[in-house]
């Protein structure tokens, strides 16, 4: 495993795969959203709680878990790709990123310095996601939502791509062979155990504020672990 903070620069392209929020931002990049637009449009408060009350019984009767279930995008529902983008941009730079902590700044610095790829793979909503990329100077960013964002938002995930807990996994899989990395090779970063499926498809993963759980398996693992806090 290499430390990330001692190892020798390594030749070829290697990447580091990153969560965003709880990882890399020391914020819920999402619920910032997501307030945002309430109070900006209050009228939506009543309409996106029903909406995402919906969603979460829906998808537990299909049998999805609790955490799935409730990470609907019901609050969003009736809200315009155009206007989420406008205020994820806006948000993404003038709030968010003074919730990126220094060393979260200098792990990203040392990656670059390595020649690294650096990948955001996040189930945060596309347009913040993205936004969130052009703060950070990823190379390439996965965020959650569908390939064409137009019109007014359902709620519904129908048709998305949504890197969320295993679903992260084909994902990295797929930028790894697109880009010719040796996953063995490259480094994954998270903060819950949702994020350990992904992780351990790296030859270097590394938990950042882990909780008690994710912090207990890492170190049976060996993994790094890592505090970054504002």
């Amino acid at each position: 495993m290499y430390d990330s903070c001692n190892a020798e620069p390594m030749s070829g392209q290697v990447a580091a795969y990153f969560d965003l929020d709880g990882t890399l931002l020391d914020s819920s990049s999402e619920k910032t959203l997501t307030a945002h637009l309430a109070k900006k449009r209050p009228w939506r408060i009543p309409i996106g709680t029903v909406m995402w009350t919906l969603g979460l019984v829906g998808n537990l009767l299909r049998g999805r878990s609790l955490y799935d279930a409730a990470r609907n995008r019901g609050h969003f529902s009736l809200a315009s790709w155009t206007v989420l983008e406008n205020y994820s941009t806006t948000l993404a730079v003038n709030q968010l990123k003074a919730k990126i902590p220094q060393e979260a700044w200098d792990c990203l610095a040392w990656h670059r310095n390595q020649g690294h790829r650096l990948v955001l793979v996040t189930a945060t909503i596309a347009p913040m996601a993205e936004a969130m990329a052009g703060v950070l100077g990823m190379d390439a960013v996965y965020g959650c939502g569908p390939d064409a964002r137009n019109g007014i938002m359902s709620g519904s995930e129908r048709g998305w791509s949504v890197p969320r807990r295993k679903g992260k996994v084909p994902i990295v899989q797929q930028d790894a062979k697109e880009y010719g990395h040796d996953l063995d090779a490259c480094f994954g970063y998270g903060n819950t155990m949702a994020d350990t499926w992904f992780m351990q498809i790296t030859g270097n993963p590394i938990a950042v504020n882990p909780g008690a759980k994710m912090a207990k398996m890492a170190t049976e693992q060996g993994w790094q672990i890592k505090s970054w806090k504002i």
